[in-house]
């Protein structure tokens, strides 16, 4: 019990009148003591001179880990790559994040990285840093856990703090990427643009654009790039999201973590277990990951829920440095593309899928199997 004495009582000797021997002595906050003290005890201590009120010692217990809500519906906390258990586990390998900035944050592995727009990578903008959380978050009994723990990542600013840049500073990224090819094993690319005749072309077809021979250039040398698309359009109208070299995810509304159609929450519009109303769509989508109402790190070391097909795009990311890390295949982007197309999916049209897709081309759902 908590003793609650009034100014200028005497703990110590509401203790020794009651025969009992403190636990601990207060004496700045307020006057009091804590002591084990018998049902009998009580209606004693309260009559003793000075005491203004007997509080019960209610428990307490550190705040665990939140697990996301997309994390938990992938199955990355049941994946043993992922070894997802609040003991501080790391994940080998290094993601760069091409967008704004990252911020520092407590659960974010930040190795470094390069401003193609401004002079610094660290986030003025808040969106990247929420991504690489979902990726990368740290597994231990803090905030969230992203889908592989702890994996380093590399900031590469190509967006200024309003989320717009140019194609001269996305290929800065990718130019930056390619030099550390030996470095990088996959880039997170969420960022959208009018894609031209051109960009149908695929790598070595000779008329490329720019953008896409770069992607080109970074997925030829072994780097597996994920894509997304926000705008509510045919992602075959969007660039890098129509490229075929580059896995592209649109995003479905999860609100609960499972499959099932049962969540609610006041943060999305669309019903759970549904293709998400903001998400890209068509015959160049590879993949469908949760986008809605996920809960990551923030600037300032906080967090926050975000809705968007970049955070599925960080779901794919995250699912794809774990194969890198712990697969036994050799790695390189067609055989990531494989594993997720033979192992890491089920059927939109399964139990474990969603409802909604408004084209008819229905791309598999992320689902990380034990392994």
């Amino acid at each position: 019990m908590i003793i609650e004495g009034a100014r200028g009582a005497n703990p110590p000797g509401v203790a020794r009148a009651l025969g009992v021997v403190p636990t601990h002595v207060y004496s700045e906050v307020f006057q009091g003591l804590a002591a084990e003290l018998p049902a009998a005890a009580v209606r004693a201590a309260e009559r003793q001179p000075g005491v203004i009120k007997i509080w019960p010692d209610l428990p307490v217990q550190a705040e665990s880990q939140a697990l996301p809500t997309g994390v938990d519906r992938v199955d990355a906390d049941q994946n043993s790559w992922a070894a997802i258990n609040e003991d501080g586990g790391t994940i080998d390998a290094d993601v760069a994040v091409l967008d704004t900035r990252i911020a520092k944050h407590s659960n974010l592995n930040i190795q470094g990285g390069k401003a193609c727009v401004g002079s610094s990578y660290n986030d003025n903008n808040s969106h990247r840093t929420h991504v690489a959380g979902t990726i990368a978050a740290k597994d231990n009994t803090d905030g969230v856990v992203g889908v592989s723990p702890w994996a380093r990542l590399w900031a590469v600013k190509v967006l200024n703090s309003s989320g717009s840049g140019s194609i001269s500073s996305v290929i800065c990224g990718l130019d930056w990427v390619y030099a550390k090819r030996d470095r990088i094993d996959v880039v997170n690319l969420s960022l959208s643009g009018d894609a031209v005749a051109e960009d149908q072309n695929r790598c070595g077809g000779g008329a490329a654009t720019p953008l896409h021979r770069a992607i080109c250039k970074v997925v030829d040398a072994g780097v597996t790039v994920v894509a997304v698309g926000n705008e509510d359009k045919n992602a075959g109208t969007r660039l890098p999201a129509t490229y075929e070299e580059v896995i592209t995810v649109s995003a479905f509304t999860d609100l609960d973590g499972a499959p099932g159609g049962q969540g609610q929450s006041s943060c999305a519009s669309d019903s759970d277990d549904s293709f998400a109303g903001f998400s890209n769509y068509g015959a160049d989508i590879d993949m469908a990951a949760p986008g809605a109402c996920i809960r990551s790190t923030w600037l300032n070391g906080k967090y926050r829920s975000l809705s968007g097909t970049s955070i599925a795009a960080a779901h794919v990311t995250g699912a794809v440095v774990l194969y890198l890390a712990k697969g036994r295949g050799p790695g390189t982007p067609a055989d990531v593309r494989a594993w997720f197309l033979t192992e890491a999916s089920q059927p939109q049209d399964s139990e474990f899928g969603f409802t909604g897709d408004p084209d008819s081309y229905p791309e598999p759902v992320l689902y990380l199997p034990p392994a």
